[in-house]
């Protein structure tokens, strides 16, 4: 049974269906197909039904999915254990947020391509959430408060944050002073979400509201510059905003606590080789401008 089989039958069953398995792997659905076929008829059993919403494994097909899953991953292991020192390979599917991704993190996916050259790096830029479990990534990089979850974080470098205001909004509404205030304004916000203040010795979580959301901190910032509402935003954000005017930080006495910029992956043992290095370029890249990213 070869192992290329074995890994498209765990990234289908994964997926929940050949064409998606197909986007996941960069395959032609044709190709994934054929070595489900194979699999099928090397084990003489059905592993999956087709259905109109993409496939559903069968009894055997969950039982043989663990077992092939545990196979893969353990090969994998293997193959990294033998390679020459720095040597990677194989595929390393990204997940990396829209507003920082392709201009304070993509050159870090280029450099590691060009050291690794056997290695195909797949990267999904979207400031949403994704299922890294659910969607078949390997990893992401997460930039902020991390919610709670089984996912295991490795902390690559601090991001820091200021709450700010357009000059117009200023002189129109004036500015909170304490942290109790800042529901009382007009916010610009990714959803529902609570920010966080530093109050003397404590952290003080406030519930801001606003008419105007976004799930991009770029489009925030732009919507605070014009006067639409109070905003908390990261620094490597507003640099330009401040240093023209367009911004201008309030309510210095509570700044927010410090987030941070974390790589994140799904529960395990021991992350695989690609990580730990993708993890470790990272960090080495976000030391490199402190100014920029806070620290």
């Amino acid at each position: 049974m070869e192992i290329e089989d074995l890994q498209t039958f765990v990234v289908v069953a994964d997926a929940g269906g050949v064409s998606a398995a197909a986007r996941r792997l960069g395959l032609s659905k044709s190709i994934v197909s054929r070595r489900l076929f194979r699999i099928e008829a090397e084990l003489g059993t059905q592993l999956l039904v087709r259905t109109t919403r993409g496939a559903a494994l069968t009894e055997a097909g969950e039982t043989f999915r663990d077992h092939a899953a545990r196979a893969v991953a353990e090969l994998d292991s293997a193959r990294e254990a033998i390679l020459p020192d720095g040597d990677l390979r194989g595929r390393l599917r990204i997940a990396m947020p829209l507003t920082f991704g392709p201009t304070h993190f993509a050159s870090v996916l280029a450099q590691m391509a060009r050291r690794h050259p056997r290695l195909h790096i797949h990267t999904s830029f979207s400031d949403r959430f994704v299922d890294l479990i659910g969607e078949g990534f390997d990893c992401a990089i997460r930039v902020g408060y991390l919610p709670d979850s089984n996912l295991i974080a490795k902390r690559v470098g601090p991001l820091s944050g200021k709450l700010l205001a357009s000059p117009s909004y200023i002189e129109a509404h004036g500015t909170p002073q304490r942290p109790e205030e800042v529901p009382r304004h007009q916010a610009v916000m990714q959803g529902t979400e609570a920010w966080q203040f530093v109050d003397g010795d404590r952290i003080v979580s406030v519930q801001p509201q606003g008419s105007f959301k976004a799930d991009n901190a770029a489009a925030l910032a732009t919507a605070a510059a014009a006067g639409l509402g109070i905003g908390w935003l990261p620094d490597c954000i507003t640099h330009d905003f401040i240093a023209d005017g367009r911004l201008v930080p309030i309510m210095t006495a509570h700044p927010p606590p410090e987030a941070a910029i974390h790589v994140v992956r799904p529960p395990g043992r021991h992350p695989s080789r690609k990580i730990r290095v993708l993890t470790q370029m990272m960090a080495d890249h976000l030391t490199q401008s402190p100014e920029f990213w806070g620290r």
